[in-house]
């Protein structure tokens, strides 16, 4: 019922998944990563246990495809589960049990010298979507990981996908001291739960995480002088604030403007927002 790609960085930094389906809330079952451990995708008649069982095995010092031979043996309804696992070396594994629906397969590979994937579906249209999925993903390294595997899944959408039609889309990243304010491993962690164009919907998503969860580079960043703070000052009070750090914080755009009541410089993006532009 699902497509899928599980992934290591070529850096060795992050760990994700990324997941689309013809079934409600795709994201809150078959996607799981932890930073330096691994991560995990189980999907067809998904073993949820495998989640937590398979990260606990990696994390335990078990290889990827080591976990998964735990995780199938020990499960007597292997033959209708599908798994992705790659785990903190890059190494990857994927299983698709006998009694998964056609088309169903994966396959998985190394993407440089630290990064890995494992790519898998069933009810697919055919073997085309993982083909391309594949594709994708060894053309993509220029990308972060959240934007790699979402070009993995948008490939694998466009070559057909889920053979029933489309429904839900998610992607998980995770990578050390990521998460907000830095305090957990979060970086990514977006869901499309019902919609006509999932894939569609959940690259906008992304997008907007960037503009919101991310820090600027320090090529995205304008200094602000006397004569560009007066500008902001005023800009802010025609939006109905008391000042321009109210409106950063009505905005949550604190990651793209430096602290303090006088920043030292402003994202590019978040003052031509202030200025009028588009988001």
């Amino acid at each position: 019922m699902t497509f899928s790609i599980v992934a290591r960085s070529d850096d060795g930094e992050s760990w994700g998944v990324a997941v689309a389906s013809k079934f409600l809330a795709v994201g809150s079952a078959v996607p799981a990563a932890a930073a330096g451990v691994g991560a995990i995708a189980t999907q067809a008649d998904a073993n949820l246990a495998f989640k937590y069982l398979g990260l606990a095995h990696l994390d335990d010092g078990a290889t990827a495809q080591v976990a998964l031979d735990r995780l199938v043996e020990e499960d007597d309804g292997r033959e209708h589960r599908q798994v992705g696992i790659v785990d903190s070396d890059g190494n990857a594994a994927t299983f698709t049990g006998s009694e998964c629906f056609a088309w169903a397969g994966g396959t998985t590979g190394r993407s440089g010298e630290r990064g890995g994937y494992a790519i898998q579906g069933n009810i697919l249209t055919g073997p085309e979507v993982v083909e391309a999925m594949e594709q994708a993903w060894k053309e993509s390294g220029d990308l972060s990981l959240e934007r790699r595997l979402l070009a993995a899944l948008t490939a694998g959408d466009r070559a057909g996908g889920d053979s029933r039609g489309r429904q839900a889309a998610a992607v998980l990243v995770v990578r050390d001291g990521a998460g907000y304010g830095g305090h957990d491993d979060v970086a990514v962690d977006l869901r499309v739960d019902d919609h006509s164009d999932p894939v569609t919907e959940l690259a906008r998503l992304v997008e907007l995480n960037e503009l919101y969860l991310t820090a600027s580079t320090p090529e995205e960043q304008v200094t602000v002088d006397d004569a560009l703070m007066i500008e902001l000052e005023s800009l802010a009070k025609g939006e109905g604030k008391d000042s321009f750090r109210e409106w950063v914080g009505s905005e949550n755009y604190e990651m793209r403007v430096a602290p303090g009541l006088r920043p030292e410089w402003i994202d590019q993006r978040i003052l031509d927002i202030i200025r009028g532009g588009a988001k």
